[in-house]
């Protein structure tokens, strides 16, 4: 008796399933890029607190609905992957109709903030980019071309994007290119961990790239991706946006990148994908840190 109350009591709450289907890890780097473009827009002027707060709220609980709605749509086909038949909809712990609700839920309070707290343009790009996750890649894009990732990558290109409209109300050449760092960014980081999961997706009947035309393409592909981002990640030097530190930053950890992408396009099947997925992320982060430590050091532009 006191086994079965102590697994009960050792049973995740009913909230705990709910912020599973927010995928909490992708949503946090989405909310560390959009606080890069907020803080990239705001600069050395004063903080409009309440706007920045808003905004960045808006933005998770949109991009916490564009999961949730990923979720729901893609509830069969977790059930057949390995990777994700113990998610909160294949498992039974939630169903559909009540994550559908959930995922409303999140865009009513995501617009509501949005509109009313920073502008109209921040709150339809979000709506959005939203749209073209939760739907466009996850419903079309992803069953019927191995080029998915890519187009796809819009959605999850836009949070600096929308971070930096929230506090000026306009798009701008600075957020663009980081918009585009993260656009070439995206296949190199999901293809070497579909790489991984090749037979998860071929099992599912997901044409992803590594089952559809190979492993050894997908490799080739993730290295010339990775080239075009070392050279995409330096134009914001190039152009004047950004001196000396972030320059410095951006050759280091784009080498290592394509050191990364050089070792999993020369070794034996998946030997290398995780660590290269796993530098992939480790990259981004990074790179935008030096973003803002580039910015706060004036001083140091050439």
């Amino acid at each position: 008796m006191a086994s079965e109350i102590a697994a009960a009591g050792a049973r995740p709450h009913t909230w705990w399933h709910y912020f599973e289907l927010t995928k909490p890890k992708v949503v946090s780097l989405i909310v560390f890029t959009a606080l890069v473009g907020i803080l990239l827009a705001i600069g050395d002027g004063p903080v409009p607190w309440q706007q920045a707060a808003a905004g960045l709220a808006g933005i998770a609980a949109a991009a916490a609905a564009g999961a949730v709605f990923n979720h729901a749509a893609e509830g069969r086909t977790d059930a057949v992957m390995e990777r994700t038949r113990g998610r909160p909809l294949p498992s039974g712990r939630v169903e559909a109709p009540q994550a559908l609700a959930f995922g409303g839920m999140l865009v009513l309070v995501s617009m509501a903030l949005l509109v009313g707290f920073t502008n109209l343009l921040t709150a339809l790009l979000t709506l959005a980019s939203m749209v073209g996750y939760a739907v466009i890649y996850t419903v079309y894009l992803k069953r019927h071309t191995p080029q998915n990732v890519v187009w796809g990558g819009a959605a999850g290109a836009a949070p600096p994007l929308l971070g930096w409209c929230a506090i000026t109300g306009s798009i701008e050449a600075e957020p663009l290119l980081l918009f585009l760092i993260i656009f070439t960014w995206t296949p190199p980081h999901f293809w070497a961990l579909a790489i991984r999961r090749r037979e998860d997706y071929a099992r599912a009947g997901l044409p992803m790239l590594p089952v559809t035309h190979g492993v050894a393409f997908t490799k080739q592909q993730i290295l010339i991706y990775t080239i075009m981002l070392l050279a995409v990640s330096l134009l914001p030097f190039a152009l004047g946006l950004h001196g000396l530190v972030y320059l410095a930053g951006a050759v280091l950890l784009g080498a290592g990148f394509l050191r990364h992408a050089w070792r999993l396009w020369r070794s034996e099947g998946d030997a290398h994908a995780m660590p290269t997925f796993r530098y992939s992320i480790l990259y981004l982060t990074v790179l935008f840190v030096l973003l803002l430590a580039d910015a706060w050091l004036p001083t140091w532009h050439g």
